[in-house]
């Protein structure tokens, strides 16, 4: 007697297009056949029901992610703590896009095929440790770094419109000495242009003095933080905390999800891009990747050029050979990110993560 074969769940892959309010997912088969597309809410119950119609449909092999740094993190970390195999979707092509049009279930389906393709290969931070409260300190610091700047130039921008006698009082002062004058002011009734301005002034310059606390609390977290997820690297030869920091947020609470040096070099920013033409043999700046990252890597190389003999040595030596300032810059930090990548690999089974 023959046995009649259970039917095999057809092996499908995912792409999901990611928004603030709404998902959208679409599931292709494994000859890459559109099965079927759903729409869910950004709720912990949408994410719920979206991973119960993929079970439903087959067997979930791979989910390509829009935004995995933005809008589709939640959902991202919600998949991984499920068990499901996540990678990171850029937008589709913008060719692609006036050729085919564009939708939410397009664009869905677009990152199902980019994973099918094996186009997209990088998994996503995985945003559930120290890195990741290094991140929204940072974002939090910078912003109240921009304000103080346009609270002081808004209180400079007053104070030269100001009546003579307040402008007279207050001029010829360092910033923080025009801080501490200004938020003492004593308007008195708002009965002349001369009270305003001492009410404006004295405003700002509390205002000043407030983000300037907030942002020195800010840094001394974020010290703490950095010198506990990462002391290889706080260690290293001209590289600050908040070098250090940024570094730590580009390459995400799990640093092995990179599969190179080069790769981590790319993503900073710091790789070579080739730039030769005819007999011209040569290579330029990168100018894409994490420009926090770059920025960080250029700070560092900045300050061993200072004080680093044996990179001043390099300096030297590299000018003989022909080479510019700038390209010999853009070696270093190439360098630079290849001993970050080593601390970081290093130290990627120690740092602490906390629970999704």
């Amino acid at each position: 007697m023959t046995s009649i074969p259970h039917p095999v769940a057809p092996q499908l892959t995912f792409g999901v297009d990611t928004h603030l309010e709404v998902h959208v997912a679409h599931a292709n088969d494994q000859l890459g056949r559109p099965v079927a597309t759903l729409q869910i809410p950004t709720t912990p119950a949408g994410y719920q029901q979206l991973l119960r119609w993929a079970h439903e449909l087959g067997e979930p092999v791979a989910w390509g992610v829009e935004g995995t740094g933005s809008y589709g993190a939640a959902l991202a970390r919600f998949l991984t703590v499920n068990g499901q195999v996540v990678v990171e979707v850029n937008r589709p092509d913008r060719q692609a896009r006036r050729l085919k049009g564009k939708s939410d279930p397009l664009d869905a389906r677009a990152a199902a095929k980019a994973v099918q393709a094996g186009e997209v290969t990088v998994l996503p931070k995985a945003g559930t440790g120290q890195v990741e409260m290094i991140r929204c300190l940072r974002v939090a610091r910078a912003t109240a770094m921009r304000a103080r700047t346009q609270t002081i130039n808004a209180l400079k921008g007053l104070l030269v419109t100001a009546p003579t006698e307040l402008r007279e009082q207050l001029r010829g002062r360092s910033v923080t000495r025009l801080v501490q004058a200004a938020a003492a002011l004593e308007p008195g009734p708002l009965t002349s242009p001369l009270a305003a301005a001492a009410l404006a002034l004295g405003s700002l310059a509390r205002r000043h003095q407030a983000l300037s606390a907030e942002i020195d609390s800010l840094t001394s977290q974020l010290e703490r933080l950095v010198a506990t997820a990462a002391p290889e690297l706080v260690a290293r030869f001209g590289i600050g905390h908040d070098s250090a920091g940024a570094l730590l947020v580009a390459a995400g609470d799990n640093p092995d999800r990179l599969r190179s040096e080069a790769a981590f070099s790319m993503l900073c920013g710091a790789s070579p891009i080739p730039a030769s033409s005819g007999k011209t043999i040569r290579h330029r700046l990168n100018r894409g990747g994490d420009r926090q990252a770059n920025a960080a890597l250029h700070r560092i190389v900045i300050v061993r050029l200072r004080y680093h003999q044996p990179t001043r040595d390099y300096m030297t030596t590299r000018l003989g050979q022909g080479k510019t300032k700038k390209e010999i810059i853009r070696c270093l930090k190439r360098y630079v990110a290849r001993e970050v990548f080593a601390a970081l690999h290093q130290m990627s089974q120690d740092l602490p993560t906390l629970a999704a």
